[in-house]
């Protein structure tokens, strides 16, 4: 790991972070110069500090994130839920709370309430506050299809949490009881949708991974009795472990577009909604039973064990350590 490297902040910057509370925010980062800068100036004023996990970024991610007072460390990528709780353990001495975002995502200025009233009125028994997160595709904002509201947990108590070991769909989780806000955050991401559909093939094979782990029981989420995941999370991950996965997987991705177009409205987001719904909802879907199909049929006719297969097909290692 490389040491870090800091900037010191403006006059102006550091006049503002002296008024916040103790909170610090963690950003994991690759290739992230397009985004990077705006993400840190939604927080500038806010946070008592910014630190930035990268990967080995060959743009100017790191430069510009310096250049706005964050502190930048690099190292190594096995995934995201051991990269954020390198972090975590990076940030575990500095007391107060956490505050995770990502790159391309924005702290949204206008708020009920601000970031340091949430965390100084949040309940002594409150290890995690869940913040609105909202998606933007296409220049429009995805409202319907199940998308809206949705309550993600990216705000802890500092040494209270840590994100749950798994490829992918990992969530922080926390001790103690959860407690919602009127913060929001939006996800506007400015990269091409060349770069959207990689990202997702990306996506599907460590979703594959994570299901066909749990066959072989190596990799299987291990969680402690004290802790556990939000409400909605955890209503999601019930809906998709012991419904969605229990159909036939030549059925259960058009039956989950029809019912996030149809049912739960989609079709009100507009053309943009239909692309995303399609993409996100049918396509990503269909690719992740067809890698899961894939990756069990090379391990029949070649006698592979599934985790040799697994790496053969997607190049991910489930015995990495993880």
């Amino acid at each position: 790991m490389r040491a870090p490297a800091e900037a010191e902040p403006s006059t102006d910057q550091t006049r503002e972070i002296n008024k916040s509370p103790d909170i610090h925010a963690l950003i994991l980062t690759k290739d992230e110069e397009i985004h990077i800068g705006r993400c840190i100036e939604s927080l500038l004023g806010r946070v008592s500090s910014i630190t930035v996990i990268d990967s080995g970024s060959r743009d100017n991610t790191r430069e510009i994130a310096v250049s706005l007072g964050a502190v930048v460390v690099e190292n190594q990528w096995v995934n995201y839920a051991t990269q954020m709780n390198f972090g975590i353990e990076l940030l575990s001495d500095k007391g107060g709370w956490l505050l995770r975002i990502d790159a391309d995502e924005v702290l949204d200025a206008k708020q009920l309430n601000s970031l340091a009233d949430t965390v100084l009125t949040a309940a002594a028994d409150c290890d995690g506050i869940l913040i609105k997160r909202r998606i933007y595709f296409l220049g429009r904002r995805i409202r319907f299809g199940g998308i809206e509201p949705s309550w993600q947990l990216r705000l802890w108590r500092n040494g209270r949490g840590k994100c749950e070991q798994r490829w992918m769909d990992e969530h922080i989780i926390v001790e103690r009881r959860v407690q919602k806000s009127r913060l929001s955050l939006s996800d506007r991401n400015l990269k091409s949708m060349t770069w959207w559909m990689s990202k997702h093939n990306s996506y599907a094979s460590r979703e594959a991974a994570d299901i066909l782990s749990k066959k072989i029981k190596e990799f299987e989420q291990k969680a402690k009795k004290d802790m556990k995941l939000s409400g909605q999370a955890a209503f999601k991950r019930f809906m998709k472990e012991k419904i969605y996965l229990k159909m036939p997987t030549a059925l259960r991705s058009s039956v989950y577009f029809l019912y996030r177009y149809a049912i739960l409205l989609g079709f009100l987001d507009g053309k943009p909604g239909l692309y995303f719904h399609l993409l996100q909802g049918f396509l990503y879907r269909t690719l992740v039973d067809a890698k899961v199909d894939e990756i069990v049929d090379l391990a029949k006719k070649t006698n592979m064990s599934l985790e040799d297969a697994i790496k053969d097909r997607t190049g991910i290692d489930l015995r990495s350590g993880v």
